[in-house]
C-alpha cells in the first residue's frame, strides 16, 4: 500500500505563479518544448510553495519551513488551478508529438480532477486514525527532516515552532468540515488521541527518565554531528523549548479539540451520511478506480472474485491434504503455530529479516520480467511504536529525488499475529521489488518525462500494478511453498473482497461489524487485522476499491497482448510500457498497450520483408 494523498495533487494545492500568460510565455522552438517549459515551471514553483513537499522528495530548500494549511491557501490554489487549465489550452494540441499530447491529456485530467475536488473539500476527514497532521508531520520530521549540520538542527527547531500554527489550520478545517455534515464516526476518536497523547508524552512534556518520539530523535541526530559538546548542548534546550511552547500545546489544543467533538459524532460509517453522500461516493470512485464504474458494478465485481479465489483455495487446500472445509482451512491457517513468528524482539527481528531477504531474491531475477530496473535503494523498516496501534500492515515510501534517502518498506510489527509467514511473500513483493518500489522509482528516474509525470500518482495504477506485482512472480518460479501461494491468494482474496465491503458500507449502508463479520467469514485474516482494514475502509472512501480494479484491467491488457502477438509477446517490453510511461489512468494505460501491440506488430512486418 502507498498510502498517501497523492503527490501531485499536494503540489498543484500548493501553486502560486501567474498563469495568465498564453502559451508563448514559456522558451522553446517548438509547441512541445514550450510545453515541457511550462511543465516544469509549473512544478518547480509548485514545490517551492511546499516546504513539506520539498522534504519528500529530498530537496534542501525552506527546511525551516511547514505548510500552510489555510483556507485562504486553498482558496487561492483552486484559482491558480483554473487558471493553469486555461494556459494549457493555449498550446496547439495538433502540433505536438505523441509523447507531448500524453503529457497534456495527463495534466489536463489532474488539473480537471483538482477543480472538481473542490466542490468535496470538506468531505474528508484532515485527522483520523490512517493519517492527518497529528502522525503524518512527526514520521516526516523523524524519517524524512534529515540533520547532517548545525543549520539542518536549526531548522528542525524552526519547524517545531510552527507546529501550533499548523495544527491550529487543522482544527480550522474540521470545523468547516463538521459545519458541511462531515464529521468522523465514533471510532475514530480514541485512536487519534491515543496516537496524539504518545506524541507528548515524555520528556520535555511530563517528568519520566524517557524522552518524547520528537526530542529522542532530534537528540540521536543531533548526537551524531561534527560540532562541539556546548553547541549540541544548546541545540537540544532550543529543541526542549520548542516543544513545550509549540508542539505541546499544538497538541493539547487538537486533544481538546477533538474530545468535544468525540461527543457529538456518530456510528454511522458510511459516506452515505453525508449531505449528496451517494454523489461524493460515486465521484470517489471515479477519482480512485479512474473509472465511471457504478458502486452496484464494484460490489458484483467483488463477489465474483470472491468466489473464483476461494475455489483456487480449494485446490491448494487440496494440494496440502487438508481435509475440512474452507473456513476450517482458514481457521487452520490463523491457528497453526508453525505458521507464525514468535511475539517477542527475536521473531520481529526475524520477520524483518524475511522480509528483506525475500526482496534480495527477487532482485536477481529481474532480468526474466524486466528491461528497466530502479537505480534507488530500498530498505525494510519496522513502523515507529508511537503509531503502531493505528497504521496499516505494511506501506511504502519512496526514495528521495537525489537518491540519498532509500525507498521504505515499512511493516506494522505491534501484532505479529497479522503477518503469518505464508503472506509474507506476497506482501514483500507488493510492496518492494517487483511492486511499489520497482513501480515509483522507475518513474522517478524517468529524466525524459515531465517532472509531474515522474512524481505523478493515480490509485488504480499504483495499486493495481502492487497487486499485479504479487502474481507475476509465480511465472518464473516463485510461490513453490504451495502455503505461501495461499498467501498470495489470501491477500488478492483481501482485495477482491474491499470491493464487496466498500461498496457495502458507503453505498448500501453496511454498518462496520456487517463488513468485519465479512471478512472474518470469508478471509484467512486475523480478526482485529480486519477490524483495522475496515477501518481504513471507513475513512477512506472508495480508495481500496482501486486495488483489484487496477491489477484486473492489468491482467486484461496482458491477455490481450498475449492473444494478439502469440509468441512475440515478451512478457519484458509488456512490463517496460507500463512502467516507463509513469502513472497513468486505466483507460490511458489500455491505449499505451494497443500502441505497443501495434509497434509490436509492425516490428515483425518489417522484420519478415528485410528477410
Amino acid at each position: 500500500m502507498r498510502f498517501i494523498s497523492p503527490l501531485i495533487v499536494f503540489i498543484l494545492s500548493a501553486m502560486l505563479v501567474s498563469c495568465a500568460n498564453p502559451s508563448k510565455k514559456y522558451p522553446g522552438k517548438t509547441e512541445g518544448e514550450r510545453l515541457n517549459a511550462f511543465f516544469e515551471a509549473t512544478f518547480q514553483e509548485g514545490i517551492e510553495r511546499s516546504p513539506m513537499a520539498m522534504t519528500y522528495l529530498g530537496i534542501p530548500k525552506r527546511q525551516d519551513e511547514l505548510d500552510d494549511f489555510s483556507e485562504a491557501f486553498a482558496k487561492e490554489s483552486h484559482e491558480l488551478q483554473k487558471k493553469y487549465l486555461k494556459v494549457l489550452h493555449s498550446f496547439d494540441y495538433d502540433q505536438l508529438s505523441p509523447q507531448d499530447q500524453l503529457s497534456y491529456t495527463l495534466f489536463e485530467k489532474q488539473l480537471e480532477d483538482g477543480i472538481e475536488g473542490w466542490k468535496w473539500k470538506d468531505y474528508h476527514y484532515p485527522v483520523n486514525q490512517m493519517h492527518g497532521i497529528h502522525s503524518g508531520l512527526p514520521s516526516m520530521m523523524m524519517n524524512m527532516h534529515r540533520i547532517a549540520n548545525k543549520k539542518d538542527a536549526e531548522n528542525y527547531i524552526s519547524r517545531l515552532n510552527q507546529y501550533q500554527r499548523l495544527f491550529g489550520q487543522v482544527i480550522t478545517k474540521m470545523m468547516r468540515a463538521e459545519a458541511a455534515g462531515v464529521v468522523p464516526p465514533k471510532f475514530v476518536y480514541p485512536k487519534v488521541l491515543q496516537d496524539s497523547k504518545n506524541l507528548i508524552t515524555g520528556r520535555p512534556f511530563t517528568k519520566t527518565q524517557t524522552d518524547s518520539p520528537l526530542l529522542s530523535d532530534f537528540k540521536r541526530k543531533v548526537g551524531e554531528l561534527k560540532i562541539t559538546k556546548n553547541e549540541k548542548t544548546h541545540l537540544t534546550k532550543e529543541a526542549e523549548k520548542a516543544l513545550k511552547t509549540s508542539v505541546g500545546p499544538a497538541y493539547q489544543e487538537l486533544i481538546a479539540f477533538l474530545q468535544k467533538q468525540e461527543k457529538r459524532a456518530t456510528t454511522d460509517d458510511g459516506a452515505w451520511k453525508f449531505p449528496k453522500g451517494d454523489e461524493f461516493y460515486q465521484y470517489r470512485l471515479r477519482m480512485m478506480t479512474t473509472t465511471n464504474y457504478s458502486p452496484e458494478k464494484i460490489h458484483q465485481m467483488g463477489l465474483d472474485n470472491v468466489k473464483r479465489i476461494h475455489d483456487e483455495m480449494r485446490a491448494i487446500q487440496k494440494k496440502v491434504g487438508f481435509k475440512g472445509s474452507l473456513q476450517d482451512f482458514f481457521k487452520h491457517m490463523q491457528t497453526s503455530k508453525k505458521f507464525f513468528f514468535s511475539d517477542n524482539k527475536k521473531g520481529r527481528q526475524a520477520y524483518l529479516k524475511l522480509a528483506t531477504n525475500l526482496i534480495n531474491t527477487m532482485r536477481t531475477r529481474l532480468d526474466k520480467l524486466f528491461i528497466t530496473k530502479p537505480k534507488a535503494a530500498i530498505e525494510v523498516k519496522a513502523v515507529e511504536p508511537y503509531r503502531e496501534k493505528s497504521a496499516g500492515m505494511a506501506f511504502y515510501n519512496g526514495p528521495s529525488e537525489d537518491g540519498k534517502r532509500p525507498g521504505t518498506y515499512y511493516v506494522n510489527l505491534s501484532n505479529i499475529k497479522a503477518l503469518p509467514k505464508w503472506e509474507a511473500e506476497a506482501l514483500a513483493y507488493h510492496e518492494g521489488i517487483p511492486g511499489h518500489h520497482m513501480q515509483i522509482s522507475i518513474a522517478k528516474e524517468m529524466e525524459a518525462l515531465p517532472s509531474f509525470r515522474r512524481h505523478g500518482h493515480f490509485t488504480a495504477y499504483t495499486e493495481g500494478w502492487g497487486l499485479y506485482s504479487e502474481r507475476v512472480p509465480k511465472e518464473i518460479g516463485f510461490y513453490k511453498d504451495p502455503y505461501s501461494d495461499f498467501g498470495r491468494l489470501s491477500m488478492e482474496l483481501v482485495r477482491a473482497c474491499r470491493l464487496v465491503v466498500d461498496s457495502g458500507i458507503h453505498h448500501k449502508k453496511w454498518t462496520r461489524e456487517q463488513a468485519i463479520a465479512y471478512l472474518d467469514k470469508n478471509t484467512p485474516g486475523d480478526h482485529d487485522d480486519n477490524v483495522r482494514q475496515i477501518n481504513r475502509y471507513v475513512v477512506t472512501p472508495g480508495q481500496a476499491t482501486a486495488y483489484m480494479v487496477g491489477m484486473l484491467k492489468i491482467v486484461e491488457l496482458k491477455k490481450m497482448a498475449q492473444n494478439e502477438l502469440g509468441q512475440k509477446f515478451d512478457i519484458r517490453k509488456f512490463h517496460d510500457r507500463i512502467l516507463t510511461s509513469g502513472a497513468v489512468p486505466l483507460d490511458v494505460l489500455e491505449e499505451l498497450i494497443k500502441n505497443y501491440i501495434r509497434e509490436e506488430k509492425q516490428n515483425s512486418k518489417t522484420v519478415a520483408l528485410e528477410a
